[in-house]
């Protein structure tokens, strides 16, 4: 089998150059150029937006956080400054 792709690959090519070869041809010009920086300037603006929006989330879930905080703080604090008067009232001797 490994012959039959040999014999195939073998006949397939051409090892001498061709004399009336056109540079033109094979390269890219300006055309090639332009399509290359048109797909790095894409990609960095994708990547510009694709940072912006990530921190934008992070930054909400960190403020959601602060507030989910704060909310929790403002619940417990009337239930343990009663239960700090309980305490105070009963480490209190009564002086009757």
């Amino acid at each position: 089998m490994n012959v039959l792709y040999t014999a195939i690959v073998m006949l397939a090519t051409t090892p001498t150059p061709q004399p009336n070869f056109n540079e033109n041809s094979v390269t890219p010009t300006w055309v090639g150029f332009a399509a290359t920086f048109g797909v790095a300037a894409i990609v960095v603006l994708l990547c510009i937006d694709m940072v912006r929006r990530v921190r934008r989330v992070r930054y909400r879930g960190e403020i959601r956080e602060q507030l989910e905080a704060e909310r929790d703080a403002a619940e417990r604090e009337p239930a343990e400054r009663d239960a700090a008067e309980r305490d105070a009232a009963a480490e209190k001797p009564r002086t009757d």
